[in-house]
């Protein structure tokens, strides 16, 4: 060791208090998509339980249904399909998918929200040729997406998070799987016949 090296040496241990090291061992560890530790019910766990708390909504539907709601929004299942799991009537999933701000394009049907919120039913119902209960269905569908944008779409996006990251890692180590696999049956003759 030269002379400088030891000056710096002897500099950076005075600094460090005498620390031997400052540096941590380092380990592999395997990539994830998902940093948050806590497991998928978990988190959605603490979205919806954020939620109650913020809003107080009520719901026919358990803490594990209202889970059970999201998981399927997310799938792509309707209404009607996430009732049948849970044995309950599409209207009860679609109040619960409104307390949580999961919010279709669908739910709208391409009426304009903003002109819903100006107008008396009557005068709706004639508009978009369509009966008084359907606007007041579009009307609860705009309160959910004010309240939403409200918080920023902060829930929103935590459902996004949780379950979109899931659902990704998820496609993604099948694709590693089925690569790995044709990477490893490469070449192989399997045409065999029996």
């Amino acid at each position: 060791m030269n002379e400088k090296t030891a000056e710096l040496r002897d500099i950076f241990a005075s600094v460090t208090d005498g620390e031997a090291t400052v540096t941590e061992s380092q380990q592999d560890t395997r990539g994830t998509l998902e940093q948050d530790e806590r497991t998928i019910e978990e988190r959605l766990e603490t979205v919806i339980a954020r939620m109650r708390e913020r809003y107080e909504f009520e719901s026919a539907l358990s803490e594990s249904e209202l889970r059970a709601v999201a998981r399927g929004f997310y799938e792509g299942a309707s209404d009607a399909e996430i009732a049948d799991d849970l044995g309950t009537d599409a209207e009860t999933v679609f109040d619960a998918r409104l307390s949580l701000h999961l919010v279709s394009d669908e739910d709208a049907d391409g009426v304009d929200l903003v002109t819903v919120r100006k107008h008396d039913d009557a005068t709706l119902a004639d508009e978009f040729g369509v009966d008084e209960e359907r606007i007041r269905r579009y009307r609860r569908v705009a309160a959910a997406r004010d309240e939403s944008r409200a918080a920023n779409d902060r829930y929103r996006d935590e459902f996004d998070s949780t379950l979109d990251d899931a659902d990704l890692s998820a496609r993604m180590a099948k694709d590693l799987r089925e690569d790995g696999l044709a990477d490893a049956t490469d070449g192989m003759e399997t045409d065999v016949s029996f």
